[in-house]
This record gives structure tokens, C-alpha cells and sequence, in this order.
């Protein structure tokens, strides 16, 4: 099980505490971000909230292999904690999108593809991905 955040060290130490947001060590999840407003957020989308056939598809990654999720209040959960996360930055965000890789049955890059597709018609600029 992941620790959550110190949300004092996370906001409000500077460049010399590893626990602070200037590094990439710890995260946060929608549960530490509720409630806080970040000038910047770095956000991963995931493969569990995926763009395909025209539609958001959910899923739940259980044991070895992602899961549909099929009941709508895990549907509206999932939906919602996106939300939160895409909600907490005052002044810029940054999306990543995995490109997935072939060589991995839990990341195949047809997870992501539809979710950078969707997220580009929705107007936000791409950058081109690090290899």
C-alpha cells in the first residue's frame, strides 16, 4: 500500500527536501489533492479511464490483468477522481498519456492511444513523447 503525502512537506518545502512537489518522488493521488489548488500539476493518465470506440471505457486493474468495471457508481467513481485530479492546477498542467509497449500485455499501447486522440481533439497541444 502506497503512503499518502504530507501535504505540508508536498506544498510548501523548497528545492532542498526531496519530500517537496520540486521532485518527483512522491505523488498524489486524487484522495491527497481534494482539497488543494496547485499553480502547476503533472497528471498520468492511466489505462483504467480509456477513450475507445467512441466511448470512455472503465476499467479496474485486479491480479494480473485490467477488469471492466461495470457498476455505475464505480463507473461515476472513476470518472469523478479524474475530475479531481484535472480540477486542482491554477495555472498550467501537463498530461502524460503512456505510449504503452507490445512487450507488455498490462500496457499495450491501444490502452492509450484513444485517450492522447480524445484528450488532442479536446484542444490540448502534444508534445512530442520521450523515448
Amino acid at each position: 500500500m502506497r503512503a499518502s503525502i504530507d501535504p505540508a512537506n508536498w506544498i510548501l518545502n523548497g528545492p532542498d527536501d526531496v519530500r517537496s512537489t520540486y521532485y518527483l518522488e512522491e505523488v498524489a493521488t486524487e484522495f491527497d489533492a481534494q482539497a488543494l489548488k496547485l499553480d502547476w500539476a503533472g497528471v498520468c493518465w492511466d489505462a483504467d479511464l480509456r477513450y475507445q470506440k467512441g466511448g470512455w471505457r472503465h476499467h479496474a486493474f485486479k491480479g494480473t490483468r485490467w477488469q471492466n468495471v461495470n457498476s455505475a457508481d464505480r463507473q461515476l467513481y472513476l470518472k469523478n477522481a479524474y475530475r479531481v485530479i484535472l480540477a486542482r492546477a491554477r495555472q498550467g498542467m501537463v498530461i502524460y498519456v503512456p505510449t504503452g509497449s507490445d512487450a507488455d500485455q498490462t500496457r499495450l499501447p491501444s490502452f492509450y492511444e484513444g485517450i492522447f486522440s480524445c484528450l488532442i481533439k479536446c484542444g490540448l497541444v502534444a508534445v512530442d513523447a520521450v523515448k
